[in-house]
């Protein structure tokens, strides 16, 4: 090949990669926690204020996580327990909303597992709606297996993974 035909393919090359290139952006996003200028906003949120996961678990005395029997996807009178007092919350604020996540433990496909982990959700979602709280509030996510809090293959460690767990999204 040609020297100058090599070169002319380099300097294409590098033509069409130097326009590519993206630019910063003029004006970045504030620091978290800075407040705008004339925004009126303190910029201080509370981490443990009201709309927080925090706040919300205390709000409900740990009681965010639901349990299952193996293969099982019914509300029980400790469920129904906890899906009242986090009723009680979500009432008290009514702009908040939530996921609920459904999970299994690993015995199973996992196609099982996430099919379970999605009726366990939906079960503590309908739960929650037929107290009251509005279905569009209460969005609803099976892992199936994928997100274990206790990662033994034992009777103890299953019982753990079995379970619906109430999330803060805003």
């Amino acid at each position: 090949m040609n020297a100058h035909f090599k070169l002319a393919i380099v300097l294409a090359a590098t033509a069409s990669l130097a326009a590519c290139k993206s630019n910063a952006p003029d004006d970045l996003p504030p620091e978290p926690g800075v407040s705008q200028p004339g925004g009126g906003d303190s910029g201080y949120t509370d981490p443990n204020g009201p709309g927080t996961q925090q706040h919300f678990v205390s709000a409900v005395n740990g009681q965010n996580v639901i349990y299952f029997d193996t293969d099982r996807y019914n509300i029980d009178t400790a469920d129904a327990a906890a899906l009242q007092t986090q009723a009680q919350y979500l009432s008290q604020y009514p702009s908040i909303t939530v996921t609920i996540e459904g999970h299994a433990d690993e015995r199973g496909t996992r196609e099982y597992n996430l099919a379970l982990g999605e009726r366990r959700a939906n079960s503590a979602k309908n739960y929650l709606v037929s107290l009251g709280i509005a279905a569009n509030r209460i969005r609803t996510v099976s892992y199936g297996e994928e997100r274990p809090v206790a990662t033994a293959s034992t009777p103890q460690a299953w019982a753990q993974n079995r379970r619906a767990v109430t999330v803060v999204i805003n």
